[in-house]
């Protein structure tokens, strides 16, 4: 492990971690909501989001699949240190990091009916974050809002299979923004 791996997680943990947990949390109650985020260094090419929803999120318990762009050696170990996460295969990943592309939607687990809970939850790494193109609606949005998503068919068909599904979590830079299963995306 490189004394690189040691460096750029959370500068005062507890208080960082609160705000960063927020942060997400917010970000998943108000899907498409456009959120800043801070206090983390990753290695590239983890965003600073995603940096943060890793150090948020993952722990021990909670097995973690990289794409082969961010399946580096600085990333595995810097996520290793800094929560104990395990590397995994998508079918036993609790979470997933990547560019969307990179992606095997399909092999990633969408809970079953007794444990919906169950399912993975996909940190998306994109280009750009902006409140334009698909019209979101559906549980914590008041009537509609906007977020620009990279297929926006596979949003609705996950939407269809509620309560099971994907959870995601679309990162760019120092901000995040969220798209839990019970949104429609039109």
């Amino acid at each position: 492990m490189s004394v690189a791996a040691l460096e750029g997680g959370f500068r005062d943990g507890p208080i960082d971690a609160a705000h960063a947990f927020r942060a997400v949390m917010n970000a998943m109650a108000r899907p498409g909501q456009i959120q800043s985020v801070a206090g983390v260094r990753p290695p590239a090419p983890l965003s600073v989001a995603a940096g943060v929803v890793v150090l948020t999120l993952c722990d021990p318990d909670t097995p973690i699949y990289l794409t082969p762009s961010y399946d580096t050696p600085a990333v595995r170990d810097w996520i290793t240190f800094h929560t104990g996460a395990p590397l995994a295969a998508p079918g036993q990943a609790a979470f997933a990091l990547g560019p969307w592309d990179e992606l095997p939607i399909g092999e990633f687990s969408i809970g079953t009916p007794e444990y919906p809970d169950r399912s993975a939850t996909l940190i998306v790494e994109m280009p750009k974050l902006a409140n334009e193109g698909c019209v979101l609606t559906g549980p914590g949005i008041k009537d509609e809002t906007f977020l620009g998503l990279p297929d926006p068919s596979a949003f609705q068909t996950n939407a269809l299979i509620f309560p099971l599904g994907l959870d995601f979590l679309f990162t760019c830079g120092d901000r995040l923004a969220g798209l839990p299963r019970s949104t429609k995306v039109s």
